[in-house]
């Protein structure tokens, strides 16, 4: 089917997500930029995955979904609501979804990186975030559409909607387990060398900004973070795993990839 066909079928969106749609702003929705490639989809693996008929794997981009249970650990919240709502998204466009590659196009697992748009030209990250199923990232060079999937982000946490229903943020001293976090703390120190940029936090977490990721921030408001509270978002490292923790190091590392991962609280 050609993807201009696609964009014309009227996507079937459940009741849920119509009620969501009236407490977020239409540029949230994330129209289609232009011309898509339409492919069909034979599974929806998670809330941020896909299987496609022709074998190939895709990760949506701007969106991390709570991951299933796997490996003897349990689903976290909202795991099976976020990949049965993605997979309701794809089924109402007849499994057919148009998608838009990113800058980078394949991670390091070989899956392509990709926005995906339903039979409406919405864009299938933005809807999820919208109905707090998931988590807005940035990870450079894919932030095409930062902005307006941080506004459907934005619109599920104002409506204590999904994910947001429970605060979801941790302390330092709370993190048990590496995997993706949001954390709040107040910057007790920055320090810049050969690393990168260090943001030690009230607790047993540093923040980085390696210096290949440093472009994608504001340097004079990175220095003048201490004594600020922050939530950061990221995947965090147990660095005791990594051949143990030197004499005042944190026990946790975050590395900061963008900007839109750091927040300066009020």
């Amino acid at each position: 089917m050609a993807c201009s066909a696609l964009l014309k079928k009227a996507s079937l969106v459940g009741a849920f997500f119509v009620s969501v749609f009236f407490l977020v702003p239409a540029l949230a929705l994330c129209p289609a930029p232009g011309a898509l490639q339409s492919v069909e989809v034979l599974r929806v693996v998670d809330g941020d995955t896909l299987r496609l008929v022709d074998g190939r794997s895709v990760r949506l981009i701007g969106l991390n979904s709570p991951e299933l249970g796997r490996d003897g650990r349990s689903a976290e919240p909202y795991a099976e609501a976020a990949r049965r709502r993605l997979d309701e998204l794809v089924s109402a466009s007849d499994r057919r979804i148009g998608l838009r590659l990113g800058r980078e196009a394949r991670d390091r697992y070989g899956r392509i990186l990709a926005h995906g748009f339903d039979a409406r030209g919405r864009n299938l990250e933005a809807q999820l975030l919208a109905e707090g199923l998931g988590y807005l990232v940035a990870i450079p060079p894919n932030v095409q559409l930062l902005e307006c999937q941080r506004a459907a982000e934005r619109g599920a946490r104002r409506a204590a909607v999904g994910l947001w229903r429970r605060p979801p943020q941790l302390a330092p001293r709370q993190l048990t387990r590496g995997g993706f976090a949001l954390v709040r703390g107040r910057v007790e120190r920055v320090e810049r060398n050969g690393g990168g940029v260090w943001l030690e936090l009230d607790g047993p977490l540093v923040l980085r900004v390696a210096p290949q990721a440093l472009a994608q921030f504001d340097g004079r408001r990175l220095q003048g973070l201490a004594g600020k509270r922050v939530e950061a978002r990221g995947w965090v490292v147990d660095r005791a795993r990594r051949g143990g923790v030197k004499p005042g190091q944190a026990r946790w590392l975050l590395p900061l990839s963008h900007e839109a991962m750091l927040e300066v609280l009020r």
